[in-house]
């Protein structure tokens, strides 16, 4: 499998890279969601992607890295492991005090940076509308009785409050339960919420040092590089599960809100401009230089729209200098039953995402349809054209940019542990 031939640091960095994709979402999405309609409806809208997918995700991750007591230690773990707080453009810090009680906050909030010169609404929307039920939901994965309480959140007063936020995490036996979104069961009931990942045992006896899973003691200053080989290779797709389990909870809301239809027309849109930004950030991540065949080869494969491959059969096939075959064999994500995935609408309107990723490595590449060969759903033939004038950035992508996580830089605060 393709993540084993990384070493634990390029895993590390891919895995920051890839928990900013899924939080690039809704930085995509939820503008599509807002245009002609009430601010209010797309906060209605984030509510609900969020209560019916992380509470799903919340337990894979308890399961895949082995803990989960119904503690706020839990709690504070499976943060450190969410799309919603990519390492240092959501920079969560945290505090346990005992098994029922502590603390966290935001030394840097990207997203608070990303809202604040919209006006002082859509600050108190998403810091007081969305995160009250939200951050609910997600601790409900780990005890129905925990509490998320601000000491104090947005509008910063003063401008340049530090940190950016800061929160309670209580849990007592007195509290009333929180209850599930409805849309859990649905979410849930995916093929996606249930997919496994998988590990090869060229992963399991590669590099050594870090950790297999997370049953130790929670660590405040837990970073990617703390995990093993192994381990590295289980986040990364539990991450790129993630993602998938948002975007099936969104467009579940937006079709119970406006219609399947108006669902089905945003998500191309958004797998445009998501697909397309978190392509552009990954060519100098993954080392590509050059731009021909091997390039658009490796892009593809490291891309997380892909991954997990237990979810996602990519295959590629290196034609020429110039030429690469790519294919999607039958799998669980083209099963799922409806339109609610990245590639249901292959062949027409999500095409445009694969030029703009291949976009990402030379944009006088593009991306056809080819005839499948056995085994195969799609296939498509990604050439680059010498002779072609560069294409036009996709609009999406601009979008994506408003986000300053489209231009963040991560910096590596330790290397990986050797313990």
């Amino acid at each position: 499998m393709e993540l084993d031939e990384l070493s634990r640091a390029e895993l590390a960095t891919l895995g920051r890279e890839w928990l900013l994709h899924g939080h690039l979402q809704d930085r995509v999405g939820m503008p599509l969601v807002h245009a002609g309609r009430p601010r209010e409806e797309m906060e209605q809208i984030a509510i609900e992607e969020w209560m019916a997918a992380s509470p799903i995700y919340s337990r894979r991750t308890q399961r895949a890295f082995r803990f989960g007591s119904g503690d706020v230690p839990t709690i504070m773990k499976n943060l450190q492991l969410d799309i919603g707080a990519p390492h240092q453009f959501m920079d969560f810090r945290c505090r346990v005090d005992d098994a029922d009680h502590g603390e966290f906050w935001l030394a840097h909030c990207g997203a608070l940076l990303d809202v604040e010169p919209m006006g002082v609404e859509y600050v108190q929307g998403m810091c007081h509308s969305i995160e009250d039920p939200t951050f609910d939901a997600t601790a409900v994965a780990t005890n129905p009785r925990a509490q998320v309480r601000p000491i104090h959140r947005p509008p910063r007063v003063p401008s340049d409050r530090h940190p950016h936020c800061h929160w309670t995490v209580v849990i007592d036996p007195a509290f009333p339960e929180v209850q599930p979104h409805p849309n859990l069961a649905i979410v849930g009931a995916s093929k996606a919420a249930t997919i496994p990942t998988e590990v090869s045992d060229a992963a399991a006896r590669s590099e050594p040092g870090g950790w297999d899973d997370y049953s130790g003691d929670f660590d405040p200053d837990f970073e990617l590089q703390d995990l093993s080989h192994r381990a590295l290779v289980v986040a990364l797709q539990e991450v790129a599960v993630q993602s998938h389990l948002l975007l099936r909870s969104f467009a579940v809301s937006v079709s119970q809100h406006y219609g399947e239809d108006a669902a089905l027309e945003l998500l191309p849109q958004i797998f445009t401009g998501l697909a397309g930004i978190t392509a552009q950030r990954l060519v100098p991540v993954l080392g590509i230089e050059e731009r021909d065949a091997t390039a658009i080869a490796r892009l593809l494969r490291f891309h997380p729209v892909f991954w997990p491959r237990t979810y996602v059969d990519l295959r590629i096939e290196v034609l020429d200098d110039l030429r690469v075959r790519f294919a999607l064999g039958a799998c669980a994500v083209l099963d799922e039953g409806d339109g609610f995935t990245w590639f249901a609408q292959l062949g027409g309107a999500a095409d445009r995402a694969l030029d703009a990723i291949v976009h990402a490595v030379d944009p006088r590449a593009s991306c056809r349809p080819v005839a499948v060969r056995s085994g195969e759903r799609f296939a498509y033939e990604a050439a680059i054209d010498p002779g072609a004038a560069p294409a036009q950035e996709a609009p999406e992508i601009a979008l994506a940019k408003i986000s300053g996580g489209a231009s963040f830089v991560f910096n590596p605060r330790r290397p990986v542990r050797v313990d």
